[in-house]
């Protein structure tokens, strides 16, 4: 669609090493949403009329049931989820489908589906962070009476109710959602309109495009806003960090579980057994939460070592930026669903946490601060 001044077709290995269908096609909701907005601009401003509009809606809302039901091909050749839609767009519906595109760039557009895209998944991770904190706090109130040892250097220090140190990781999920809440302000500014880098000598009503799109603002700097993927990088640090926090809790979880401890039993749903010692009852889930924290750090990292070089604007290098973003993205909302499951069926073994509150030398630091107030 964008080789009309060459004179050699693409070679398949370059559109093979170059596509981003085969991934970015889930981003296709925003895709739509985005281009249902970008027409209703192009109405207001006399660019197409309103049959058009009209088809480019229905157009669109066909493309998008079909993709739904999984009927739609998506094309290789056409790389990525923008030129799919728009080429499927042009061919159901003529001439209107090509006009969609005035005023816009495939840079500014992948911007704003990427911000959709985050915004929506930053909501809903916000929304399973707080389920795991309301299961971390009915774990809590189920044992509110249990005293069990508190450590340092992995040594016990002293006595600490058992919903205390639950607790603790309650208040790590707090800051976590706020910061995710914190991001969404920077993850929810509106680029469309600034074209590839320079904006467009058709200017359409960014602000209504902003307000169709539930976008709080729009972005000030055309050169910035294609370029720009703080937002991204802001956000897997989040995610990062709240993996750190998974990560820790799952520690304790599988000391607690060992039979040196004994503190807490996990239901038989939420372990696996071994294919040769048959005793066994692993703890996956916590191990498996702190093996991926280590994949969240890497697509961090990943994404940081992508931008650190790129001059402004646009450089296919950004295109590095979803596979990172998507596992993140799936990995701590897949995590955090299943913590909160896991923790609602811990069972607390009262007796072992019982004798091992009862070590006397707990008290050591009680009876050092006894002496103390008796001078």
């Amino acid at each position: 669609m964008w080789k009309g001044r060459f004179q050699q077709e693409t070679s398949g290995l370059v559109q093979r090493y170059g596509e981003s269908i085969s991934y970015d096609w889930r981003l296709y909701p925003h895709d739509i949403a985005g281009s249902m907005a970008q027409a209703e601009a192009l109405a207001r401003a006399k660019i197409i009329n309103r049959k058009e509009l009209a088809a480019i809606h229905k157009g669109l809302k066909s493309i998008k049931a079909d993709i739904d039901a999984g009927t739609f091909e998506w094309k290789h050749e056409l790389e990525d989820v923008h030129m799919n839609i728009e080429s499927a767009l042009t061919q159901r519906i003529g001439s209107a489908g090509a006009k969609l595109h005035t005023a816009r760039s495939r840079n500014d557009q992948v911007a704003l589906d990427t911000r959709l895209y985050c915004r929506a998944e930053t909501q809903t991770i916000i929304g399973l962070v707080q389920n795991l904190q309301r299961a971390l706090v009915a774990q809590g109130l189920k044992n509110q009476s249990v005293i069990m040892p508190g450590y340092t250097h992995l040594q016990r220090g002293q006595p600490v109710l058992y919903a205390h140190h639950l607790l603790a990781y309650v208040e790590m999920l707090e800051r976590d959602g706020g910061r995710l809440t914190d991001a969404l302000k920077r993850i929810n500014v509106m680029p469309l309109g600034s074209g590839a880098l320079a904006g467009s000598t058709i200017c359409l009503d960014r602000e209504f495009v902003a307000q169709r799109l539930g976008f709080e603002t729009v972005t000030r700097n055309s050169m910035d806003a294609v370029g720009d993927r703080d937002y991204i990088a802001e956000l897997l640090f989040t995610i990062a960090l709240t993996g750190t926090h998974l990560s820790r809790l799952s520690e304790d979880i599988i000391l607690w579980v060992t039979a040196e401890f004994g503190f807490v039993s996990l239901s038989d749903a939420h372990t696996t057994g071994s294919s040769l010692m048959p005793q066994k009852k692993n703890p996956d889930v916590a191990e498996l939460t702190r093996g991926k924290t280590g994949r969240l750090y890497g697509n961090l990292t990943s994404i940081l070592t992508t931008l650190k070089g790129l001059p402004l604007t646009y450089n296919r290098d950004m295109q590095e930026d979803k596979e990172p973003l998507f596992d993140s993205v799936d990995t701590i909302k897949l995590a955090l669903e299943v913590f909160a499951e896991m923790i609602d069926g811990m069972k607390v073994n009262a007796e072992r946490v019982r004798a091992a509150a009862g070590d006397p030398f707990l008290l050591a630091t009680d009876l050092a601060d006894w002496l103390v107030l008796k001078g």
